[in-house]
């Protein structure tokens, strides 16, 4: 009787979990008698994955966020590294989360347990000298973003492979533009342009408001724009409103906007442009083939500090895949009213806007047709049995 393989696998974001439990289920298709532990959020959870550090608290960005958390960080480091040290593990499996999942793959690989990394780190961005823990501490690099294998093998990391991207074939509409418009009180026959702040309420507070003084200015030039706030299914829809309360124009603002909460594709997909913030939104308003503009905006010494270590020529995930500037990046200093506003106005043009769309095809085509989370678990097994 074959042995049971034994996996650990650690996400510790949303998205990593979101990623890591589609891996599971791949995996569980091909070998059902898996046995799964780890740093687990709720999806995890729900397929099964046996729970060594609950990983719901430790999504934390920033460098002051992740001082005052330090501790719960290297509990769960000792926690994970006993655990796979006791029940020797025929691999560890990390997805993303870089920041913690770099210096657990060098402390395990030097106990000999093989190291598979899926969702590799995105190093060409920024700190690019760690790509040496990658040549020395993983055993498998699985890529989801087609010029990152390139990047990878210049560099001396033989064992990568391109998976293709987990949201290809997977971020659809539910419903049409029209039936879109019909439950939200919306018109067909006017134009909608979408905001989305992002998915952490520090996020919500720095980003929403030049997007408020962005609709001020368009909807008082125009009267006949459309505008719908998206709230991330991770974000309570009051913490929006509370922010829009506090605007000395607040109540004109509710009556011009359609506040939208868990059904962000079906948002960015009936609408004719998005503003959005830097992140993996971008790859997915992509793929839906709506023009975007991006946007981030992070608290003064995180910019300062972090910005400095980034060496990429663009933010946005769909201009690196593009491999060009097809969308305005508004950063930081760059994000105000006035600037999104005037580059919302210039999506809108039909011909711009119709070019825009027929490049976001390309895009979408770079990514790969679907079916991710398969190949990353059939690349993982032909490891494993090799």
């Amino acid at each position: 009787m074959p042995k049971q393989l034994k996996l650990m696998i650690v996400a510790g974001e949303p998205s990593g979990d979101a990623h890591a439990a589609s891996l599971v289920k791949a995996l569980r298709g091909i070998e059902p008698n898996l046995e799964l532990f780890g740093a687990t959020g709720p999806l995890m959870r729900a397929e099964g994955v046996e729970t060594t550090v609950n990983s719901d608290s430790l999504a934390i960005m920033g460098i002051v966020e992740v001082s005052r958390v330090l501790p719960r960080f290297i509990r769960a480091f000792r926690a994970l590294k006993a655990e796979a040290i006791k029940r020797t593990p025929d691999a560890v499996v990390l997805v993303d989360w870089p920041e913690f999942n770099l210096r657990l793959a060098s402390s395990l690989h030097r106990q000999g347990i093989k190291v598979i990394y899926y969702i590799s780190p995105q190093l060409w961005a920024w700190r690019s000298k760690r790509v040496k823990k990658i040549r020395r501490d993983v055993d498998l690099l699985l890529s989801i973003l087609p010029f990152e294998t390139d990047w990878y093998k210049e560099r001396g990391v033989e064992h990568v492979e391109f998976v293709g991207n987990p949201l290809s074939g997977e971020v659809k509409a539910t419903v049409t533009r029209e039936e879109f418009c019909r439950q939200f009180g919306l018109d067909t026959k006017r134009p909608i342009i979408s905001f989305l702040p992002g998915s952490r309420h520090k996020e919500l507070v720095r980003i929403l408001p030049p997007m408020l003084d962005a609709i001020e200015s368009l909807g008082k030039n125009d009267a006949g724009l459309q505008f719908v706030l998206v709230v991330a299914p991770s974000r309570r829809p009051e913490e929006a409103s509370e922010i829009l309360a506090e605007r000395a124009n607040g109540e004109w603002l509710r009556a011009k906007i359609v506040l939208v909460h868990h059904h962000t594709r079906d948002a960015v997909a009936a609408s004719d442009v998005a503003a959005v913030a830097s992140g993996t939104a971008t790859l997915e308003a992509a793929l839906l083939g709506t023009p975007m503009v991006i946007v981030y905006k992070e608290s003064t010494i995180n910019w300062h500090t972090l910005g400095r270590l980034i060496n990429v020529e663009h933010y946005g995930l769909a201009n690196l895949v593009a491999g060009k500037r097809l969308f305005t990046e508004l950063m930081q200093n760059d994000l105000n009213g006035s600037r999104l506003s005037e580059e919302l106005l210039k999506l809108l043009e039909p011909a711009r806007n119709q070019e825009l769309r027929n490049e976001l095809h390309r895009i979408a085509e770079r990514l790969g047709e679907g079916g991710a989370s398969r190949k990353a678990a059939e690349a993982i097994m032909k490891s494993l049995n090799s």
